[in-house]
């Protein structure tokens, strides 16, 4: 079902984000994101001389994140190639701190707490975050039907990692019916 029509108004900002995961030749795997902002104005920028004509990128950022089958990242690189100010450019290799990170429970987490704030760029961290669901993705669909679903500890790897997979619906009772939680018998 689409979203409702909406009150009339008039556009404000536009971010694309584009992220796509790549098989390497060499068994590992590129997980790439594209951010680029634009207003539908011209925009005047702090500590800039002429405003941002209207449709031209406010920023065009680029994160490759190299991972292996297990996801861990191997390599990282970005390229700030529109930014507000030439010093943004430095945040780039700030993600170096991610290099033998793996992708799996509490990245979200740990990319915030290595990256937040003045330790990185804002727009490279965010990006960063769905990147990991983007490998995810990109690797798992890749893999064997029956090889899918890891099982780490006895327990689905995928068990309560979202709304479906919560103990208590339906595609856990079909799927790991072991697991399985009715609604009334989880704990509150």
């Amino acid at each position: 079902m689409p979203l409702s029509p909406p009150v009339a108004r008039r556009e404000a900002h536009h971010r694309v984000i584009d992220m796509r995961a790549y098989a390497r030749e060499d068994g590992l795997y590129d997980i790439e994101a594209h951010l680029v902002d634009t207003k539908p104005f011209d925009f005047e920028r702090l500590a800039q001389p002429h405003p941002t004509p209207a449709g031209q990128p406010l920023h065009d950022i680029s994160v490759r994140m190299t991972v292996d089958a297990d996801y861990l990242v191997r390599a990282i690189e970005a390229s700030s190639d529109v930014t507000p100010y030439p010093l943004c450019k430095g945040a780039e290799t700030t993600l170096q701190v991610l290099v033998g990170e793996r992708i799996a429970r509490g990245w979200s987490a740990k990319v915030k707490e290595r990256l937040r704030g003045a330790a990185s760029c804002t727009h490279l961290m965010e990006m960063l975050i769905p990147l990991a669901t983007t490998a995810f993705q990109g690797i798992r669909g890749l893999q064997p039907k029956d090889e899918r679903r890891p099982v780490v500890g006895g327990v689905p790897s995928q068990l309560d990692t979202c709304y479906t997979y919560g103990r208590s619906r339906e595609v856990v009772q079909r799927l790991w019916p072991q697991h399985y939680v009715p609604a009334e018998k989880q704990p509150s």
